[in-house]
């Protein structure tokens, strides 16, 4: 895929691909949606981005990462501020991410939404 050279530049962007939960593919490989990074005036990487479904799955599991545990397990605060989190990179605009975010915390749907409301009322 690259030279010597592209691979400081390939371990630079490896971190934010990774966070991004997205695939770094040769730049002859790129589709059309795929991202291609040049250095130096060359393509030297492409940026395949997930799926937005994807992308809440890949949040979710690096949050309890983070956290050491299962987002279930966090109290009601914790997991009220994942759900603020969540809205603030827009993970409610995805189809079923009110679901999907309610199966990870381990609640209903019903108590997303009032996190959702309660954040709004204050």
């Amino acid at each position: 895929m690259s030279g010597a050279v592209d691979e400081p530049f390939i371990a630079a962007v490896k971190p934010l691909v990774d966070a991004m939960g997205a695939q770094i593919v040769p730049p002859d490989e790129a589709g059309p949606d795929d991202v291609v990074l040049s250095w130096e005036g060359r393509d030297v990487v492409a940026v395949r981005l997930p799926q937005l479904a994807d992308s809440l799955d890949h949040i979710l599991a690096a949050l309890e990462r983070r956290k050491g545990m299962p987002l279930a397990d966090l109290d009601r605060r914790a997991k009220q501020e994942i759900v603020r989190s969540l809205e603030a990179r827009g993970a409610f605009a995805v189809r079923h991410g009110v679901e999907t975010v309610a199966s990870a915390l381990g609640v209903s749907r019903f108590t997303v939404y009032n996190y959702l409301n309660r954040e709004k009322g204050s």
